[in-house]
């Protein structure tokens, strides 16, 4: 029998265990249909999110049902998937079991014969892990939510501000990382600033927030080329996003952060939400999985795997998205679907016996997009480029088309028409907690006790 706390090692069919319920994962997971395994999909959380637009979720435009959907959903019709909630922790590669934990912190083991390891990758603070507390990251929807407090927190502590300088502290937002992710952030900040809020406070003027981004190269969106890039800097400076580019963030706490300018000069900037989008890593489970495997990893800690996606010396490991390093693949959500299809059509290969030997792992380089503002955005497919309103109608385009459930396309679709043509964002709402970084709002105060007649009963 198996002990508590593991899973029956007692499966007819070949039994393929995917990490991750992220676009490399659920692409593996789909690619097992009608095949003769028993597939197990293992995540941290029970939902499969669609990260290129967690932006927008914290930002007020989209919902959090609108970005995630449940695992257990999307793969309903998939008779032989099943799902666990856990994280895993350590694998044995010898026993070939994942070595695990269940949410309430009680060990789960789960064997396998097929590995496949989509499990993405972290926000890096670059070794000052210390800032992570004052300014947060943005790869989960807890992220998202989290930056959303911080950001609509921000304006209502502004309104209630006793002096100019506290007022002009809560209105400014420092952004550090002008990849695509900190360029659409900053974008929508200032649109929200400019449009959304502007005629919604009393006692402040949003469109007075001020947005500064911070990065270590010397132009926003650097991978999308030089014309691409210049319309981005245009773009983002017309909006009054004010650019530090080749500045290299070297302290944050709650009140602002310092930046080394290209001069050398160390400058303070204050301001009370600072978020990060620099920057990424390896999860914990890939230190240990090199380490048990023998596998190599890059600076970033991702495991440096073969041309068919599998770890040296053990073919029964793949690797795929965030987490794979291969020829400098870049991590974007099109690598990771391809990825996790590949290793799954191989394992399927196998198993059904087909004679071809199946090719070295190729990309097809579907492009890059990023929003900036409404009617505004960038695109790069190929040697074809486009920016301004064309780009931004064909970002539209490709979001739609790769959200993961057709109540989610259409759900887009209706809130983008509100949004764009109202100068509304629906999704407002946020709990209390950690708008000042650190602290819940509303906490009680515990009363102190002085009279010693009380203290002595």
């Amino acid at each position: 029998m198996s002990q508590p706390g593991e899973l029956d090692d007692h499966v007819t069919p070949r039994r393929v265990v995917i990490v991750g319920g992220g676009f490399a994962g659920l692409f593996a997971a789909r690619a097992f249909r009608h095949s003769p395994v028993h597939v197990t999909v293992v995540d941290r959380t029970a939902h499969h999110l669609f990260q290129p637009l967690l932006y927008q979720c914290a930002t007020g435009v989209l919902s959090e049902g609108q970005i995630a959907v449940p695992l257990r959903s999307v793969l309903r019709r998939y008779e032989n998937v099943d799902c666990i909630l856990a994280e895993v922790t350590d694998v044995d590669v010898e026993g070939r079991r994942l070595i695990g934990l269940r949410p309430e912190g009680t060990p789960i083991e789960i064997p396998y014969d097929d590995l496949i390891v989509a499990a993405g990758v972290q926000q890096s603070y670059f070794g000052h892990d210390e800032f992570a507390q004052f300014a947060p990251g943005m790869k989960t929807l807890s992220d998202a939510l989290m930056i959303r407090r911080r950001v609509f927190g921000a304006f209502e502590m502004a309104q209630t501000a006793t002096d100019q300088e506290e007022r002009r502290r809560w209105l400014t937002f420092a952004l550090v990382g002008a990849g695509p992710t900190g360029v659409e952030l900053a974008g929508q900040i200032r649109e929200l600033a400019t449009f959304t809020l502007r005629d919604q406070f009393r006692r402040i003027h949003p469109d007075e927030a001020t947005v500064l981004l911070f990065d270590g190269g010397s132009v926003p969106l650097a991978p999308f080329g030089p014309k691409l890039s210049a319309n981005a800097t245009k773009a983002l400076t017309g909006m009054g996003v004010e650019l530090h580019m080749g500045s290299i963030v070297t302290h944050v706490d709650a009140h602002g952060l310092e930046a080394k300018g290209p001069d050398g000069t160390i400058k303070r900037y204050d301001a009370a939400t600072v978020l990060w989008t620099a920057g990424i890593a390896a999860p914990p489970f890939a230190d240990r999985l090199a380490k048990n495997t023998g596998a190599e990893q890059d600076r970033a800690g991702r495991l440096k795997v073969q041309p068919d996606l599998t770890l040296p010396g053990h073919p029964e490991i793949s690797v795929v998205g965030d987490m794979m390093s291969l020829q400098h693949l870049p991590g974007v959500a099109e690598t990771a679907m391809q990825t996790g299809f590949y290793a799954a059509k191989r394992i399927r290969h196998q198993v059904e016996q087909r004679a071809a030997e199946q090719k070295p792992f190729r990309y097809h380089d579907l492009g890059s997009a990023a929003y900036i503002s409404r009617g505004r955005a960038v695109i790069s497919l190929g040697r074809f480029r486009a920016s301004g309103f064309i780009g931004w109608l064909m970002w539209l385009g490709i979001h739609i088309t790769f959200l993961t459930s057709f109540r989610n396309r259409l759900g887009a679709l209706l809130t983008w028409a509100v949004a764009f043509s109202r100068e509304s964002r629906r999704e407002r709402a946020f709990p209390m907690l950690q708008i000042v970084p650190g602290r819940d709002m509303y906490q009680p105060r515990r009363e102190t006790v002085t009279d010693p007649e009380r203290t002595r009963s």
